[in-house]
Parts: structure tokens; sequence; C-alpha cells
């Protein structure tokens, strides 16, 4: 069963994308030697920040971007058994272009 999930405002619905689990020099890193990744895939988008005059401002992530955050930003939820994130639009640090 898929759970549809719309986020509200200024949030982003985002999946992390796991991390390498070998070093750059070949040594493979164990689970609890990693850290939690700061990259992940937008999932879905608010409708945009309401601003003080009541207009919206456009969301600047679309489905499917490649986004940096914070180590510690956003809250985590499940969704039909896989773990996201989400996260208020200021807490995005950045698109990553491939």
């Amino acid at each position: 069963m898929t759970t549809k999930f719309m986020p509200l405002n200024d949030r982003v619905l985002v999946k992390r994308i796991e991390s390498e689990t070998k070093s750059a020099g070949g040594i493979i890193i164990p689970d609890t030697a990693k850290e939690k990744p700061i990259q992940g895939e937008v999932v879905a988008v608010g409708t945009g920040k309401l601003l003080d005059n009541g207009s919206r401002r456009d969301p600047l992530v679309k489905v499917g971007d490649r986004i940096l955050f914070g180590k510690y930003a956003g809250d985590e939820i499940k969704l039909s058994g896989v773990e996201h994130l989400i996260l208020r639009e200021d807490e995005v640090l950045g698109i990553v272009e491939a």
C-alpha cells in the first residue's frame, strides 16, 4: 500500500540518498562509522511560502531535484515503510546539478 503525502506551505518531502560505503581509497566504511546523508531527492513540494502581504512565493525546488540540507535539519517520518524527511524550504542549502 502506498501512502500519498502532500506537504503544506513551504515544506518539502525528501528521501535521503545513501552515501557511499567505500572511501576514495577503497576502504569499506562500517555502518557504525557512517554519518547520516545530507543529500536527498525531493519527493513532494508544498504550495510555497505565505508572505506577509498574503501572496505566495512559488517554491524554488521541484520534485526530482537533488538537494543538500543541514545534518540535523527537518523531521524524520516513515511513509510506506520508507524513511523520509520533512524540511522547510529555508533549510535547503542548495540544489545539486548533475
